[in-house]
């Protein structure tokens, strides 16, 4: 990994390539994995081998350029955005992805352009928001809590019950 936060990462056109790349080495890599598996389950009996291996040849690649589309729009709507706002945080994000989905179902019409927007723009939020949650989830503890008694049940708690010893 290259930085720790959204303020390290490369400048707009760099971060487009960069974005385009890994997303299709993702889609390929994902869409190999599933497309060999596809095969592999619709080949007759005796040819599962070599119908996993042809299905992950003649589709793989294709799923790898329909994400490197989607990753590339988004690049660009995210650049846009930061360029826009003069800031990056998470919201940027979220309209991106918004717009993204919107873009891409642009030929279906204005209903699906719309559904497809709110649902990027949901799913980017999620995103985000398990980002940011696993980010404080996972961030070193405030000084002064390094021992862990301040998380324990408090010492004089009136409603406890009585304890011999």
């Amino acid at each position: 990994m290259r930085g720790h936060s959204i303020a390290d990462r490369d400048p707009c056109p760099y971060r487009i390539i960069e974005d385009i790349g890994g997303a299709f080495a993702f889609g390929a890599v994902g869409g190999g994995i599933w497309h060999l598996g596809k095969g592999a389950w619709q080949s007759p009996k005796g040819s599962r081998t070599v119908g996993a291996i042809g299905n992950c040849a003649a589709r793989a690649p294709v799923m790898g350029g329909q994400f490197a589309v989607w990753g590339g729009l988004f690049a660009c709507c995210d650049c846009t955005m930061t360029a826009i706002r003069q800031k990056e945080d998470p919201w940027n994000s979220i309209i991106s992805g918004a717009a993204t989905g919107g873009i891409l179902a642009a030929r279906a019409g204005p209903r699906a352009m719309a559904s497809s927007a709110v649902v990027g723009g949901i799913i980017l939020a999620l995103i985000e928001g398990m980002g940011i949650w696993m980010n404080s989830a996972l961030a070193a503890p405030p000084p002064g809590m390094e021992g862990g008694t301040e998380l324990g049940p408090p010492t004089d708690d009136v409603t406890a019950p009585p304890t011999s010893g």
